[in-house]
């Protein structure tokens, strides 16, 4: 018996020495290569960008730019068209040292801000922890004898009036005020409670201890609400650690919560301490751009007249199906109903900022409505509450509205899809309110990111392509070229090796519909090779996956997961927000479609033109609402995607916030025979589809999408003796924070292992390093 035994563990053991010898091995070298296509290593290698604006008088800024050396402040006169150095940075490197006993060159200054005096003579900056001051007649750099402000632990979760002398902030659930000057502080509420306080910020997924509000343009007024929570439904996390753990418990409603965060509108008089409640009904804790009311910002929906003797406000419906346009009066808090829109699906007012806009000097409203199918905007009559006309018309989609010019009755706004090519695109336009006169101000091919002027005569642009560098230029308002600032220089960037991606074009699932992406291969790619293909996936409906469509020197892992033996592809299918309405709407109701089979029909494509690509080998990773649909694609389509990790993700949407599932699926309702419109949406009852490798994660601490999503995918496989891989995060949030490049070395294991068939390095260590031209030593 003893002799059997040992042949045959012997004998397995050879067999077992065979495989590993038929199975590549990647070192850590590999590994190190690889890295050095992560962001923290590429990003150092680009030069020529700008950073934002400082606006001075008449229109002058000045901007830190990056340079092979180090790091320039620069200076621009538009009117005088003067771009030059914001001050000798040899003079003050010398003084610098000098005056604080270390060694410093121009061009690697320890500072990356610094401010002028009102007489532009002097500038102001910190280094090593000291305040400096550099005399630029003299050149001489001093200590700044300037007393230091008192130390304001709260001053991050205070809001300023717009003349500066008031901060607005929440003590035992009351506002409060404090003079900036004198710090003299007065109570503005006085019946405040737990969970039913004024101006308290809380989505449920995100929640903060500063205060949601809008001053009036005077200052002498306060828009806010009083949040009523009382009967919301909790969330529970605990803390892992030695000793008792610490719950955090707030609240959290769930989709089909009897009872959810509503608002109260008031608006507080500042002066003399007065609450005046906005005589309407309370409204649910939603907002025409997303359920945060404070996601811009600021407090969402809401806008001032310049007087400040009207409020503008818009009530969103808990299903986001409604709309009402409302304007109070902040005097007596009397409400008038003005307009409304409903629509089948849901409303959105625009991406990334609030499209509508009150004007009460002409009684007008401009509206935002995707009701010919496209992002428009509108002019109404605000007494009337009739459409006077419609501004913008064709099929492209207006993203955002930048400036209204009433002298003129002008608008800027971004949009895209007008122009030919990638309709993802964005560019400014300028129309005339009465919808005639539209005019393209940024006519360069690429995406625009636009910046105005405070004094709005000039803007900055700065345009590039996922593959092209572009440049950082001055214009004024008519869209006529100032001057080129800077163009981006990725000379070393690419002597290092590096490549951009390939930009893609494929059909949808439909046939007919084109998708837009991005593909990623290795720099040593042989064509006669197959590869495996891995898809990153982020579906939205609230986004995409390719995220910015500007030049980067890195997205992710993206290209460093190729250099493995990889080709990574990113295809923005059916359900992103920047195209049409029943583009987007496409996942409207089935969000478990997640795209995938716009992703499945590309990939398809892709395999045919690139015959590189092994379809037969095929993977998919997401984070979040990513990790929701890698789940579902590994449960959905088991004989397609081999391989797949689902980090973070909202696998049961009746465990996530109330608002995303509600919004993009519609209210929870159950059927005569028990069931729900929820129960296809949820991973767990798929999960016993699983054929392939499946890898979860998730953080403990997560207060966006609670563990207990990946939990219920966890329970229901188990249950179903399927087999997968588990990795958790003690004490991490949503983004998994410190621990996150442990998680992308864990996700090359992976997919090395069990998509390339290959033996990853033992352990090892990704290392971030933050920009050496950013180091303030």
């Amino acid at each position: 018996m003893y002799k059997f035994s040992l042949a045959f563990a012997v004998a397995a053991s050879l067999v077992s020495v065979a495989t590993a010898q038929q199975q590549p091995i990647l070192t850590a070298q590999d590994y190190a290569r690889a890295e050095q296509f992560m962001g923290y290593n590429t990003q150092t290698l680009v030069d020529g960008s700008a950073g934002q604006p400082h606006w001075l008088n008449n229109d002058r800024f000045w901007y830190r730019v990056m340079t092979a050396k180090g790091s320039e402040f620069v200076l621009v006169d538009p009117a005088r068209k003067i771009r030059t150095a914001a001050f000798d940075h040899s003079r003050l490197a010398t003084a610098l040292s000098t005056a604080s006993g270390k060694t410093y060159e121009a061009s690697r200054l320890p500072f990356r801000s610094f401010m002028f005096s009102p007489d532009e003579k002097v500038i102001f900056f910190e280094a090593n922890g000291k305040n400096w001051q550099y005399n630029l007649a003299s050149n001489q750099v001093t200590p700044d004898s300037t007393p230091a402000p008192a130390a304001n632990p709260n001053a991050g979760n205070e809001i300023t009036s717009p003349n500066g002398q008031l901060a607005a902030y929440i003590q035992e659930y009351n506002l409060w005020v404090r003079n900036t000057s004198t710090n003299q502080k007065t109570q503005l509420t006085t019946d405040g409670v737990l969970n039913y306080g004024y101006a308290t910020d809380n989505a449920g997924w995100k929640s903060s201890n500063r205060p949601v509000l809008r001053w009036s343009p005077d200052s002498r007024k306060i828009a806010t609400f009083r949040q009523d929570q009382r009967a919301v439904g909790d969330m529970y996390l605990v803390s892992t650690n030695i000793g008792h753990p610490t719950l955090k418990a707030w609240k959290y409603p769930l989709p089909g919560d009897k009872d959810i965060a509503m608002i109260e509108r008031v608006i507080v008089e500042v002066n003399k301490p007065k609450v005046v409640r906005l005589q309407t009904p309370p409204d649910p804790h939603r907002g025409t751009l997303s359920d945060d009311i404070s996601s811009s910002g600021t407090f969402d929906d809401v806008d001032w007249s310049p007087d400040a003797n009207q409020l503008a406000f818009v009530s969103t419906s808990r299903d986001h199906k409604k709309e009402q346009l409302r304007i109070a009066d902040a005097t007596t808090g009397a409400v008038r109903d003005v307009f409304s829109e409903t629509v089948a699906t849901q409303y959105e007012s625009g991406q990334d900022a609030i499209n509508w806009r009150y004007l009460p000097k002409t009684k007008e409203v401009i509206w935002y409505s995707e009701r010919d199918n496209w992002g428009h905007l509108y002019l109404y009559d605000a007494g009337s509450g009739k459409v006077k006309n419609q501004i913008t018309k064709g099929n492209f989609v207006v993203t955002q509205l930048l400036e209204v010019d009433e002298q003129k009755r002008q608008l800027y706004f971004l949009a895209g899809g007008r122009e030919q090519g990638n309709p993802y695109f964005s560019r400014l336009y300028r129309i005339g309110m009465d919808g005639k006169n539209l005019k393209l101000l940024t006519p360069e091919a690429g995406n625009h990111q636009v910046m105005l002027a405070p004094s709005g005569r000039y803007f900055l642009d700065n345009y590039s392509q996922p593959d092209r560098p572009g440049a950082t230029v001055l214009r004024s308002m008519d869209g006529k070229l100032v001057s080129t600032l800077e163009k981006t220089d990725i000379s070393r960037l690419t002597a290092s090796g590096w490549k951009a991606p390939t930009s893609i074009t494929v059909k949808a699932a439909d046939g007919q519909t084109d998708l837009y992406g991005l593909l990623f291969t290795p720099t040593t790619l042989d064509p006669t090779r197959k590869y495996p293909i891995i898809n990153y996936i982020y579906p939205g409906p609230q986004g995409g996956g390719v995220g910015s469509w500007s030049f980067s020197a890195a997205r992710g892992d993206h290209q460093a997961l190729a250099e493995l033996g990889f080709v990574v592809v990113v295809i923005e299918g059916s359900c992103n927000p920047l195209r049409s309405k029943s583009y987007h709407d496409a996942c409207y109701g089935n969000m478990a479609e997640n795209t995938l089979s716009d992703q499945v029909s590309g990939m398809r494509q892709l395999a045919q033109k690139y015959p590189y690509i092994d379809l037969e080998r095929a993977g998919i990773w997401g984070h979040s609402g990513g990790g929701y649909a890698t789940a579902a694609a590994m449960f959905r389509y088991p004989d397609f995607f081999k391989v797949g990790i689902s980090e973070s993700g909202n696998h049961e949407n009746r465990n996530y916030e109330d608002d995303w599932a509600e919004r993009y699926i519609g209210l929870l309702q159950t059927n005569p025979d028990g069931t729900t419109n929820y129960d296809n949406q949820a991973n767990a009852t798929f999960a016993k589809n699983l054929k392939g490798k499946l890898m979860l994660a998730h953080g403990l601490m997560d207060n966006n999408v609670p563990p207990y999503n990946t939990f219920l995918v966890v329970e229901a496989l188990t249950k179903a003796n399927k087999s997968y891989d588990l990795v958790v995060f003690p004490n991490a949030t949503h983004g998994f924070g410190a621990y996150s490049p442990y998680m992308t070395r864990r996700r090359w294991d992976y997919f090395v292992q069990h998509l390339a068939g290959a033996h990853p390095p033992h352990d090892y260590e990704m290392k971030p390093k933050a920009d050496p031209r950013n180091s303030m030593q």
